[in-house]
C-alpha cells in the first residue's frame, strides 16, 4: 500500500513532466516563430506569434494562482495564498449552504440506503478480517499501551472493595450454611473432613516428630520426644477415628457445636456483622491484594500474546467472525435495516442540520489556520497537472486564432483593396 509520501511524489512528478511538455510546447512555438522571420513566412509567423502570447498569458494565468509569477508582486497574482481566508470562508459558506440542505440530503441519504451497502460490506469476509486487523494491531495495543497498570490497578481494587461491602456476606454465610441443618449433606461433609485430616495428620508424622523434639529436653536423648510423638500422634488418630462414626460421643459433641454456631449465623446479627467484617480483613490482607492486582497482569499478558500470534489470533478471529455475523444478521432484518436508515435520516440529518453553522465555521478556521505557502503547494500539487493543459491549450488555441486573423486580414486586403 502507498504511503502518502510515496503518493506525493508520483504526483510531484507527473506535475513536472506536464510542465515540462507545455514550456516544450512554448519552445515550439519561439522556434515555429524565428523560422517565420528568417525565412520570411507570413502565415507561420502569424501562428507562432499568436502561439507565443497565449502560452504565455496562460502560463502567466496558471502561476498567479499559486505565487508571484518570477516572483514580482504583481497586482492579484499569488491569488490562493494571499486570499486563503477569503477562500476559507466562502467554502464554509458554501458547504454549509449547498451540502447541509435538508431536501437534498434527504434525497441522498433515500437513494444512498446506508444499512443495506454497510450489511452488505461487512458481511464480506475480506473486509471483516480487515477491521478485525485494524483492531488487533492498531486499537487494542494503542489501549493497552495507554493505560497505566497503576490506574487498572487501582481502579479493580476499588470496584472491589466496594462490592464487597456492598454485600452483607454474614447473611450470605447464613443462607449458604442452612441447607447444613438438614439432610445427610452435613454428616457427609464432616466425615469426609474427617478423612482429610486423619489422612494429612499420617503424612505428617516426621513434622509433629520433628516439632515435638524441638521442644523437649536435649538430655533426654530423643526417648522422651519418641514417646511424645507417638502419644501425640495416636491420640490425635484415635480422636478422629471415633469421630467418624456417626453415633459417637465426640461426633455428637462436634454435631451439637455445628448446630448451635448455624442457629447463631442464622438468627444472631452480631455474629453475621463478626463473619462480614472477618471475610472483609481477610480480604484486605497484602496477600490477597497482590492476587487481586495480579489479576489485570495476567489478562494484559493474555491479550498480548494472544495478538502476537497475528492470522491465528482468537481475539482477531473472534472479532472479524462477530463483524461477519453481524453484518449478515442486519441483511436479513429488514426491521432493524429500516430502524438505522431512519436514525440516519432523521436524527443523524438534524444533527447535521442544527449544526450547519457550526460544521461552517469548523472548515472557514480551519482553511485559515493554514500556512498560505502550504497550502498553495499542496494545491499546486493536486490540480497543478491538469492546470498545464491551461497552457497547452492556451498556446495552440492561440495559435489556430493567429491563423484565423491572419486569414480574414488577407482576404480582407485581397478583395477590398
Amino acid at each position: 500500500m502507498e504511503t502518502i509520501i510515496d503518493q506525493d511524489i508520483v504526483k510531484m512528478q507527473a506535475l513536472k513532466k506536464m510542465k515540462r511538455n507545455a514550456l516544450a510546447l512554448l519552445g515550439v512555438a519561439v522556434l515555429l516563430f524565428i523560422i517565420a522571420i528568417y525565412f520570411k513566412i507570413p502565415m507561420l509567423q502569424a501562428f507562432s506569434e499568436a502561439a507565443m502570447v497565449g502560452g504565455i498569458a496562460d502560463w502567466f494565468a496558471v502561476v498567479a494562482l499559486f505565487r508571484h509569477p518570477m516572483g514580482i508582486p504583481i497586482w492579484h497574482t499569488a491569488i490562493i495564498p494571499t486570499k486563503k481566508n477569503e477562500i476559507g470562508e466562502n467554502l464554509g459558506n458554501f458547504v454549509s449552504e449547498e451540502f447541509l440542505n435538508r431536501e437534498k440530503l434527504e434525497i441522498k441519504l433515500e437513494e444512498f440506503n446506508f444499512a443495506t451497502k454497510a450489511s452488505d460490506w461487512l458481511s464480506q469476509g475480506e473486509n471483516a478480517d480487515e477491521i478485525a486487523n485494524l483492531v488487533s494491531v492498531n486499537i487494542i495495543p494503542g489501549v493497552l499501551k495507554t493505560i497505566k497498570d497503576e490506574d487498572i490497578k487501582r481502579f479493580i481494587q476499588v470496584q472491589f472493595k466496594e462490592k464487597l461491602e456492598s454485600i452483607n456476606l454474614g447473611d450470605w454465610v447464613a443462607v449458604a450454611l442452612e441447607p447444613l441443618q438438614k439432610g445427610d449433606l452435613k454428616n457427609q461433609m464432616l466425615t469426609n473432613l474427617l478423612e482429610v485430616m486423619s489422612s494429612e495428620l499420617t503424612n505428617n508424622k516426621d513434622l509433629i516428630r520433628q516439632k515435638v523434639k524441638s521442644s523437649t529436653p536435649f538430655l533426654s536423648f530423643g526417648l522422651a520426644d519418641k514417646s511424645i510423638t507417638e502419644g501425640i500422634f495416636n491420640g490425635l488418630q484415635d480422636f478422629l477415628n471415633e469421630a467418624k462414626n456417626p453415633d459417637s460421643e465426640v461426633r455428637l459433641k462436634i454435631d451439637e457445636y455445628i448446630f448451635n454456631f448455624l442457629e447463631k449465623v442464622k438468627n444472631s446479627e452480631e455474629m453475621r456483622i463478626k463473619i462480614n467484617n472477618m471475610i472483609l480483613n481477610f480480604v484486605g490482607k497484602k496477600e490477597i491484594q497482590d492476587y487481586i492486582n495480579g489479576i489485570w497482569h495476567e489478562i494484559k499478558l493474555s491479550i498480548t500474546t494472544d495478538l502476537e500470534k497475528e492470522d491465528n489470533s482468537s481475539i482477531k478471529k473472534s472479532v472479524a467472525g462477530f463483524i461477519q455475523t453481524f453484518g449478515n444478521g442486519l441483511k436479513e432484518d429488514q426491521v432493524m435495516t429500516d430502524k438505522i436508515n431512519n436514525f440516519i435520516k432523521n436524527d443523524l440529518l438534524s444533527v447535521l442540520l442544527n449544526n450547519k453553522k457550526v460544521i461552517g465555521d469548523l472548515i472557514s478556521s480551519t482553511v485559515k489556520s493554514w500556512d498560505g505557502k502550504e497550502v498553495s503547494e499542496k494545491l499546486e500539487l493536486e490540480i497543478g497537472k491538469d492546470l498545464q493543459y491551461i497552457r497547452i491549450n492556451g498556446t495552440l488555441v492561440g495559435g489556430f486564432i493567429g491563423l484565423i486573423i491572419y486569414g480574414v486580414e488577407w482576404v480582407y486586403h485581397y478583395f477590398a483593396i
